[in-house]
């Protein structure tokens, strides 16, 4: 059997709004999650977080510290996925602008305050508290169920 697929996902704020976008392809799911994606073998997380955030919203970022490990699976399925998010900061490009993900999976970015994140569906549920967080130490967040 194959071991957990590792993925890197981004904390970007903007005057106090998170960036979020569609996880399944052409509207499948209404599911949001930070940015990110798959790790290439021989580049570091952060190489990665930053061609993966670029790939899916042509934006550029800084990336910071580790702020959370969360893990999930599809308890009747093989999937199970270790994402480790970063905090980062944008550094160029335009987060009002359009863009086309060079892998065709994110349709929509959004930029949202803590009270409109609650009103949609979105992975992982620590995702809040971590993002406008004040400090601290990472967070692990334990194995939860896949959302579809």
């Amino acid at each position: 059997m194959e071991g957990p697929r590792l993925s890197v996902r981004g904390i970007v704020l903007r005057d106090g709004r998170l960036l979020m976008v569609n996880a399944w392809p052409d509207g499948r799911s209404d599911l949001i999650c930070a940015p990110g994606g798959g790790v290439d073998r021989g580049q570091s997380l952060p190489d990665n977080l930053v061609r993966e955030i670029h790939e899916e919203t042509g934006l550029t970022v800084q990336v910071g510290p580790v702020v959370l490990v969360n893990e999930f699976n599809d308890p009747a399925g093989a999937f199970h996925q270790v994402d480790v998010f970063f905090r980062c900061q944008l550094v160029s490009g335009d987060p009002d602008g359009e863009w086309t993900d060079v892998g065709g999976v994110v349709t929509r970015t959004l930029w949202l305050t803590r009270d409109e994140l609650a009103r949609h569906r979105y992975k992982p549920d620590s995702l809040p508290d971590v993002a406008w967080g004040i400090g601290g130490e990472a967070v692990y967040d334990a194995l939860e169920p896949i959302v579809r």
